[in-house]
Order: structure tokens, then C-alpha cells, then sequence
């Protein structure tokens, strides 16, 4: 179809013939996914948001698209405001609009395979208060009117060796099993994509920059588990590295296996199973034990192998980025270098190393303005050139088969202004008070949130996002549970204790619309710290990510001593693991920024 608007007008045909009054259309798919395969793409085909969170609602005279303050810029860009109105999570929520503007008496259509079971019970419930119902599809309208959607993915896995993963599949079935057995229970689905990858130690191709296959899994009680997969994408290499512990199914006898399972105890995910999960086991007549998906924890808390293997991964990764970023400096002031060029020039950096597999997403390379949009990601309409006395931010990332990067730097390009390097100033000593935390174990993230908050409060500003989010080992680099994020904000995970182990972003901002954006983001890793007298066990962050942070941006005078000593010791550290991969003018630039503030 030759524009959105016709793709709308399209859908709403269709809920005619099916007998619906509106239909919602999340940003999901099977496996509760935040980044998903191109088949899946459902709200970026209809409505042409590029983001990857957000969900729409569709009703026979109004549209609504749902999205975070990420994307607050981003949406309004990308999306036509003649056809639809923005609306802002968490302020309202797609249950609270169709409470207030679906048909009196309307049947609202949703897909069971894209919502999960508490989600369904809401929008009910709101729908019951207009006379309104909630209706299961059977097949998805978007789907039928999609007419070249494209087919779910056939890569092959391939095998994570125990090198990388530092403990056997058949071990952590083990430890499932035991598990289980203490639940009562007689297997765990798990339908989270990087589960599944971690469970078994095999990763894929099916999700553009995460390493992961479309699949669904049971761990039973005894430590052997049923796969179920597409059959061309399983080779003898996968089915050797399997072992006889598991059982092959193809992907679609996933459904009918769960209505197999009559008197059973299944536990599921309420978080990462879909509604369809639920009311598959249901009609099986199967007891469900609502509990958290068994791999979630175990995958979150990386052991000994996993953190060797990010550590060797965030210093190759960060030489590749030292080289691009004294690129930048050198080439942008002399005119020529734009956004999609940065990008370009950015992978070659990290493809020489050799062994990068894929970037962990899509590049966020924004000059000028465009640095104020949270999630921005450049194409041809969109580029910039990268001019004289503007701020350029880059925030990027690789996948690499012993670890997962992702770091954010804000570059000036010639002269900043006095408030551009105050706000860098005060986002670097946010940025400081997360790296230089100590806290109880048992603290949660979002009790951490406002430390980097503080210096951007004391201005009168602050940021539209979370201050961290999890980091998988070859796998997503959004995961959960772990999260540092404003309490109450919505934004899930920031309610999980920290535990030694986990690996988080530390990535404070500040975004002036219209003008330029700063963040600054390294990987951090939870780590037991011994404190003298100290009267509890105690935790901090060890910075895993290494690269320079802009000195021509730091107003050293609004640092305190302490600041001070912290930004001259990481960038010592920088320099005596970053230096000896480089030579050359890059090296000469290295020492010069890592050199003593």
C-alpha cells in the first residue's frame, strides 16, 4: 500500500469484515520481545514509528499511538498527527483510552499471542465499564491485510561453547530441575527468546542485533527439556550439542503440546508468557504456578566465564570506538563528515577487530538537534552534517560471542557553549554518583536512580529515561530484571535487588529539544566491596566499559576534589588498557585526553 493512511483505512476494513470495533496493536511478538523479527513489525508497517517500544489502539473514527518519553520527539517525526493522537506512558495507558473512547457496546479485537494475561484482565475490566467486550483474534487483521509481510526467519543455531558460557546446558537444567522440585511443579515454560538461548547455550539469527531464535521451550523436572524449533534450523552440529536430554518438536506443536498436558503443574512467566500460554494450558486443564521464568535470574548474574569474556569484550570494543572518536575530532571540523557516514566509518572500527559478530543495535548517531532525540536513529531523510561549535552524541554497541558492549559518548565539534559544558558537567557527575555508589546488598535500582539526578535537579532539569538497564553476555542488550530507573515510573525492573554479578548501564543525559543531546554511558558490573567497620555486607559498580570522556566538555571548576580523582583514575585505567592496542596519532590523542584534568 502506497502510504500509511491507506495501510489505516486498510485495517479498518478489515475490522469490519471480522466484526470488530477497533483493535490494539502492540510492539511485540510471540516471546514478549522487545526488539523483534521484521514479520513482527506490525506497528512500524502501520503507523511508520521506528521506536522499539510502544503500541497503538485503533477505533472505527480514531487512532492512538502509545509511547514512552524516549520517543516523545521521535513519534511525533515519524507518525502523521492528521490519522493519529500521541499519547504518553505512563501518564495514560491504552486500558485507561479505551475506557474513555471505545464504542458503547464495541467488541475490541487483540492478539492473543502479543499480550500478556494481566494485560488482557485490565483491558477487560476497562472495557466493561462502556459495555464493551474484549475479543481474542484467531488470526491477527493486521496480518491479512499486510499483503508483503515478511516470513519468520530460518537461520541456523549456532552452538555457545562452554568457553563463553562458563557452565553447560545440562547444568542449568539441572538447577531448573532442582528448582522445580521444589515448586512441585512438573516443568517451566520458557518463552523468552534469551532464555531459551542461555538455557541451551545456542544463539541465532532470527532478531536484527540480538543473537537469538525463534523458539519456545518446557524444562521438565527431571532436567530434560522439549525444544521446539524450526526443523531447517537445527544442524547435527545443534542436535550433538543437544544431547539426548532434549527433545526436538517443530515450533507450531508448541501450542497443541501445552493442551496436552492434563493434570499437570506448569510454571509460567506472567511477564514473558503470552495470554495464548495461559489459555492454552487452561483449556488442557493444566495448574498453572504464575512464578518468574526460571533462566531470568541465573542468565542476569553473569559467572566467572561471562565476566572475563565482557571484560576482554568491552576492551577490544573499546579501542574500536578510541579510533573512530579521534576520527570524529579530526575529520568533522573539517566539514564532510555527516551522520550515516559516522555510522559507517563506527563499524569498520569495530569489523576490523575480527571476531564481531553484529552491533547490538542501530547506531544512535545524532549531531546537532538531533542528539536531543532519545532513540534516534538516522536515515537519508533524517542525516546530518556534523558542524562547527554543535555537540554530537553516539551511542552504540557490539556483539561479540564473549561479551555484549553498549557506550554513549557526547563529542563537541569546535567550540561548545558555557551551558553546553555546564549540563555535560553535571550529567558527568550524575554519571560519577551511580560509578561511585556503595550501597547495602538487597538495594534496589531504583533506589540509586536519583544519584545520578542530583547535579541535573540542582539546575532544574532532568532526563525522559531510565538511568540503567541490564546487558546480556551475546544476547540482548536490554535485559532484565535488574534496572536503575525512577521509582513508580513504569518502567519495569527497577524494583530488583542488585545483586554481585549483574551488569547495567550507567547512562545519565540531558536533551535540549531542537538544540543538542548529552549522555554518557559505560557498563557497570555489581561487585562486593569491602568497606572497614562496615556493619552490613556491602556493593558497588566496577566500570567495565573504557573510552575517553570529552575534557573539552568538562567545566573541571564545578568538579568536586572527589570527581576530580574518580575522572582522573578511569581515565588512567582507559589508558593502560585502551593505549596498547593503539599507535600512532590515535595513541597521541588517547594520552592526550586521558592525561590528568
Amino acid at each position: 500500500m502506497s502510504s500509511y493512511a491507506d495501510r489505516l483505512a486498510a485495517l479498518r476494513e478489515q475490522l469490519k469484515a471480522d466484526r470488530l470495533d477497533g483493535f490494539v496493536v502492540p510492539l511485540t511478538d510471540e516471546h514478549m520481545s522487545e526488539y523483534v523479527g521484521e514479520y513482527a513489525q506490525r506497528l512500524a508497517w502501520l503507523t511508520g514509528f521506528e521506536g522499539s517500544a510502544g503500541s497503538a489502539v485503533v477505533l472505527p473514527e480514531e487512532a492512538a499511538i502509545f509511547t514512552d518519553g524516549r520517543y516523545t520527539l521521535q513519534v511525533r517525526d515519524q507518525v502523521d498527527a492528521a490519522h493519529w493522537s500521541y499519547q504518553s506512558v505512563p501518564q495514560t495507558s491504552i486500558a485507561e483510552y479505551l475506557s474513555e473512547h471505545a464504542p458503547e457496546g464495541g467488541r475490541i479485537g487483540y492478539d492473543p499471542w502479543l499480550h500478556t494475561r494481566d494485560w488482557v484482565e485490565k483491558a477487560t475490566a476497562a472495557l466493561a465499564d462502556k459495555g464493551a467486550e474484549l475479543v481474542a483474534v484467531r488470526r491477527n487483521p493486521i496480518d491479512a491485510v499486510w499483503a508483503d509481510r515478511p516470513e519468520p526467519s530460518l537461520a541456523r543455531l549456532v552452538v555457545q561453547s562452554d568457553q563463553y558460557a562458563g557452565k553447560s546446558s545440562a547444568a542449568k537444567r539441572q538447577e531448573m530441575a532442582e528448582w522445580l522440585g521444589e515448586q512441585k511443579a512438573d516443568a517451566a515454560v520458557l518463552a523468552a527468546l534469551d532464555s531459551i538461548a542461555w538455557t541451551f547455550n545456542v544463539r541465532g539469527a532470527d532478531v536484527s542485533r540480538t543473537p537469538v531464535a525463534l523458539a519456545f521451550a518446557l524444562v521438565q523436572a527431571d532436567g530434560t527439556a522439549d525444544l521446539f524449533v524450526a526443523g531447517e534450523k537445527v544442524g547435527d552440529d545443534v542436535r550433538q550439542h543437544l544431547g539426548n536430554g532434549v527433545r526436538l518438536h517443530e515450533r507450531d506443536a508448541f501450542e497443541p503440546h501445552l493442551k496436552s498436558l492434563a493434570g499437570k503443574t506448569i510454571v509460567v512467566d506472567p511477564q514473558l508468557s503470552v495470554a495464548a500460554v495461559f489459555d492454552a494450558l487452561d483449556a488442557a486443564g493444566a495448574k498453572i504456578v504464575s512464578k518468574r521464568d526460571p533462566a531470568v535470574l541465573p542468565k542476569a548474574i553473569k559467572n566467572e566465564a561471562e565476566i572475563s569474556g565482557h571484560r576482554a569484550a568491552q576492551a577490544r570494543d573499546g579501542a574500536a570506538l578510541v579510533k573512530f572518536l579521534h576520527w570524529i575530532v579530526t575529520e568533522a571540523p573539517k566539514g564532510g563528515v555527516d551522520e550515516l557516514k559516522a555510522v559507517a566509518k563506527l563499524e569498520e572500527f569495530r569489523l576490523a577487530s575480527g571476531v564481531l559478530k553484529d552491533l547490538s543495535f542501530d547506531t544512535i548517531s545524532g549531531a546537532g538537534p538531533n542528539g536531543a532525540i532519545i532513540h534516534y536513529r538516522v536515515n537519508e531523510a533524517t542525516n546530518r552534517p556534523l558542524e562547527l561549535n554543535s555537540l554530537y552524541l553516539v551511542d552504540s554497541g557490539g556483539q561479540y560471542a564473549d561479551g555484549t558492549t553498549d557506550v554513549t559518548r557526547t563529542l563537541a565539534i569546535g567550540e561548545p557553549t558555557a551551558e553546553m559544558r555546564d549540563r555535560f558537567t553535571r550529567v558527568l557527575q550524575g554519571h560519577i554518583g551511580i560509578a561511585a555508589a556503595r550501597f547495602p546488598a538487597g538495594t534496589r535500582g531504583g533506589q540509586l536512580d536519583s544519584f545520578a539526578r542530583r547535579p541535573l535537579w540542582d539546575a532544574g532539569v532532568d532526563y525522559a529515561h531510565g538511568t540503567g538497564h541490564g546487558v546480556g553476555s551475546f544476547l540482548a542488550v536490554h535485559e532484565g530484571p535488574q534496572r536503575i530507573a525512577p521509582v513508580g515510573s513504569g518502567q519495569a525492573g527497577g524494583d530488583e535487588p542488585l545483586k554481585a554479578g549483574m551488569i547495567l548501564s550507567n547512562e545519565p543525559g540531558y536533551y535540549k529539544t531542537g538544540e543538542y543531546g548529552i549522555r554518557i554511558e559505560n557498563l557497570v558490573l555489581v561487585v562486593p566491596v569491602a568497606i572497614e567497620g562496615a556493619e552490613k555486607d556491602m556493593l558497588g559498580f566496577e566500570t567495565l566499559t573504557f573510552a575517553p570522556i570529552a575534557r573539552e566538555l568538562i567545566d573541571v571548576d564545578m568538579l568536586s576534589p572527589a570527581e576530580r580523582a574518580w575522572t582522573d583514575a578511569y581515565h588512567a585505567q582507559v589508558l593502560a588498557i585502551v593505549g596498547p592496542q593503539l599507535d600512532g596519532a590515535a595513541l597521541d590523542w588517547l594520552k592526550a585526553q586521558c592525561a590528568p584534568l
